[in-house]
């Protein structure tokens, strides 16, 4: 299975399309450019969770 562009024509305009990354064939690379890929963007938010995440367990204070 393979998510096209053309598959999200008739969705719904509030849809977000999330991946874990990275992708292999599940999302061709036509739907990054869709407004509803919001993949990368969860991508970016991951490393700054991540960071979080790791200052919390090392008890390191950023502010």
């Amino acid at each position: 299975y393979t998510l096209r562009n053309e598959m999200l024509k008739d969705s719904k305009p509030n849809l977000k399309v999330l991946h874990p990354l990275p992708r292999v064939k599940e999302i061709d690379q036509d739907v990054d450019n869709n407004p509803k890929a919001y993949y990368f963007e969860q991508a970016r938010n991951g490393i700054y969770t991540r960071q979080a995440v790791i200052c919390d367990l090392l008890n390191i204070d950023v502010d």
